[in-house]
């Protein structure tokens, strides 16, 4: 066979040569993983060696296009299968972008995130900050998001009373029955959930094989999702420790917290606020022996109107060791850490309320250096000895300040108090919409991946909006949509994002994905709750875990989804965990899908490339060097014959691939089945409703070489291992 740039071709039965085939253009691949960019993370002023991949003898040259500059590539390896093309470009401290030009057979190609393309297009280039880090232990890491009022009661002594308090108008209630339905209007009724509850099930946690722990927010706050903080600087002593019980409920005609003295105490009263937060801190500690990590939830838009800084409610007023609150005192401290629209004091209300809620105080950063300096303050507390939180998760981050300059002034200044504190800790912004002008490296890590995570995956799985909202027959099985959102929601990154973005089916936020199965559009209050669960599909949310265990980023999975929990969208999405009645199959699933995503280093870190497509069906491969795995999912109500390629991925043309799982309608299997792989494809029928995860090599099993593959081919079989 001739080795230089022209493959033998049959014709009329008799090989020929000096044959120049036309741009293979499945071969051409670059991306953000470990093989392509070396070092994945590089250092600033370091170098950087940036690889693409062709088939073997298949191109005339290889151009890096970075910056305006034109760097040929060198190939730098080859196999019997591909060739790859090298070249080292010395970094300043500045981000790079590149996109590749590649010659063949006379003709000019480019290639960016998007593919072979006609022209360059700046927005879709590869991107490189250099010195852009982001924690090891993040990437790929298995998250799980605990509502905690809602996950476990392990101290009764600390649950929030019925007539404890009033909050939004009404005073708030103990529920008895752990398994009720949340009320429409819940915020203001509490199940008992705590951090006890959370060190009670930390065998589980370890057991379902976690990496890290999400909490929503434990600050000190009256609502049971405590977006509205009271108290940055303690955990509230309802999740902690009450060691001092004293005060009185409220009497049952009385409607002014003042009179809430049991609250008062127990919010107030430093003795169960350092007990709380010394029991976070022996929280953490046990976490970490587990090899769990901990993220807590930072509220820094918008406070409570419950605040000690604002004290609306006004019961920090008068007590010992508190300042007077901005609504209650013109000459407060805090004054300027909101803005007042009318001087009517005392007990002004006439401040700037986030989406005009009187309720959630809207920080005013941009009147005050001691707030900025106050939230930096808190920023660095808990990431720091001797609570060591392994990271926050930042609530509605780019709504922060009055400006855009201000916001990302702001979290530069955050990002670098927390990792001077904590350079391991992990930043991850709730975010929709484009999030690159935060993701540049000094500011957030990672984000809450909706656009290019938990959207295509429900529209495609399932044809419904993610809060249930709307059901869209022709985004239900389109692969090209599902493709085109996934695409362009990874533009948006750079590899230290892509490796650690938040990936979630279900959240607080938005309905559970088991029950977006079941096409039903609405909500609780319109549809009841019992419609949640109602022709609900397994099969669907297990085809969803396998994508969510198998795609580039951090899988987190929203507390009771593994065990089978439905609801619409908040607050029916914040039932409790079913402890005693969990759906013990599902939970199995998830361990084993954890697994597989843990024992195979190409879904952490690797390459990923969609390998074929049509109607209901999705497959697409991860890799890395002489390891790879292959995902297809059959969304399809009927069986469906799936014939296509992997050699993309590096599979040999020639070789076996190993089933690690089948989930399909019955149920699912991790029995060990092996598949042929003939001249770079494969051939297998899936059932309905089914995904199935093969795995190629393992390490350093070396593929057969072209001639060898090649004897055990027909002629006319090696004329397609040759040209495809």
């Amino acid at each position: 066979m001739d080795s230089g740039n022209y493959y033998e071709i049959l014709q009329k039965g008799k090989f020929i040569t000096n044959y120049k085939p036309v741009l293979n253009r499945r071969a051409i691949f670059s991306d953000y993983s470990e093989d392509y960019i070396i070092p994945l993370e590089p250092n600033a002023y370091g170098v950087v060696t940036i690889k693409l991949r062709c088939i073997s003898n298949n191109i005339d040259y290889a151009k890096l296009v970075c910056n305006g500059e034109t760097l040929l590539m060198e190939i730098t390896e080859s196999t019997d299968e591909f060739d790859f093309y090298s070249v080292s470009y010395r970094l300043s401290n500045e981000m790079i972008r590149y996109h590749f030009e590649v010659g063949s057979a006379g003709s000019k190609y480019l290639y960016d995130t998007r593919g072979i393309v006609r022209d360059a297009n700046e927005y879709f280039d590869f991107r490189i900050r250099p010195g852009f880090k982001t924690p090891d232990w993040a990437k790929g890491a298995v998250m799980y998001q605990i509502y905690t009022d809602r996950f476990y009661n392990g101290d009764p002594s600390n649950d929030v009373l019925s007539d404890e308090y009033r909050y939004i108008g009404e005073n708030v209630t103990h529920v008895d029955d752990w398994n009720k339905y949340p009320a429409f209007m819940g915020v203001r009724e509490f199940y008992g959930g705590d951090l006890a509850g959370v060190m009670a099930k930390l065998d589980y946690l370890q057991d379902l094989g976690i990496d890290a722990i999400y909490f929503n927010p434990l600050f000190v706050s009256p609502s049971n999702h405590k977006y509205d903080i009271q108290d940055y600087d303690y955990i509230d002593p309802h999740f902690g420790k009450i060691v001092d019980d004293g005060g009185e409920l409220l009497k049952s005609d009385s409607k002014d917290n003042k009179e809430a003295t049991k609250y008062i105490n127990r919010v107030t009263n430093y003795a169960n606020l350092e007990a709380s937060n010394r029991y976070f801190a022996s929280f953490v500690e046990e976490a970490h022996k587990r090899g769990i990590k901990v993220i807590i939830d930072g509220v820094f838009n918008h406070c409570g109107s419950f605040n000690k800084w604002m004290d609306r409610e006004r019961i920090y007023e008068g007590q010992e060791g508190y300042e007077k609150g901005a609504y209650v005192d013109r000459n407060s401290p805090y004054h300027d850490f909101f803005r007042f629209f009318e001087d009517k004091w005392p007990y002004n209300g006439t401040y700037d309320g986030w989406w005009g809620h009187d309720t959630l105080p809207k920080l005013n950063y941009e009147g005050s250096r001691d707030l900025r300096d106050y939230v930096l303050r808190i920023a660095k507390k808990w990431v720091s000895p001797p609570f060591n939180a392994d990271g926050w998760r930042l609530d509605v981050a780019a709504d922060l300040g009055h400006s855009p300059e201000y916001n990302h002034q702001f979290w530069k200044d955050f990002r670098r108090a927390v990792k001077e504190a904590n350079p391991n800790a992990i930043i991850i912004a709730e975010h929709y919409g484009d999030p690159s002008g935060w993701l540049m490296g000094d500011e957030w890590d990672t984000i809450m991946n909706y656009d290019a995570f938990m959207e295509p995956v429900t529209w495609f799985l399932t044809g419904m909006q993610k809060h249930s909202d709307d059901f869209r027959q022709d985004l239900l099985g389109n692969a090209d949509a599902f493709e085109g959102m996934m695409k362009d929601g990874v533009s948006k990154f750079m590899a230290p994002t892509l490796f650690t973005t938040m990936n979630e089916l279900s959240n607080h936020d938005h309905s559970r994905f088991l029950t977006r199965t079941n096409h039903v559009v609405g909500r609780v209050a319109d549809k009841g709750y019992e419609a949640a669960s109602i022709g609900v599909n397994k099969a669907v949310m297990r085809e969803a875990v396998v994508m969510q265990m198998t795609w580039a980023g951090a899988p987190t999975i929203y507390y009771g989804d593994e065990a089978g929990v439905c609801g619409f969208t908040d607050p029916d999405n914040r039932r409790t965990y079913p402890w005693g009645n969990e759906d013990k199959e599902l939970i199995r699933f998830h361990k084993e899908m954890i697994r597989i995503h843990k024992e195979n280093r190409e879904i952490i870190t690797g390459a990923g490339v969609i390998l074929h497509k049509d109607y209901n069906v999705i497959a697409y491969g991860r890799f890395i060097k002489n390891n790879e795995i292959i995902v297809i999912v059959n969304n399809n109500d009927c069986d469906k014959v799936i014939e296509m390629r992997v050699w993309q991925t590096g599979v040999p043309r020639e070789s076996k691939m190993t089933r690690l799982m089948l989930t399909d309608a019955e149920g699912f299997s991790t029995e060990s089945e092996e598949y042929e792989v003939v001249n770079g494809r494969i051939n297998l029928t899936l059932p309905k409703t089914s995904a199935v995860v093969l795995k190629g090599r393992q390490g350093d099993e070396k593929p057969a070489g072209k001639e060898e593959a090649a004897e055990r081919v027909s002629p006319l079989q090696k004329l397609e291992f040759l040209l495809h």
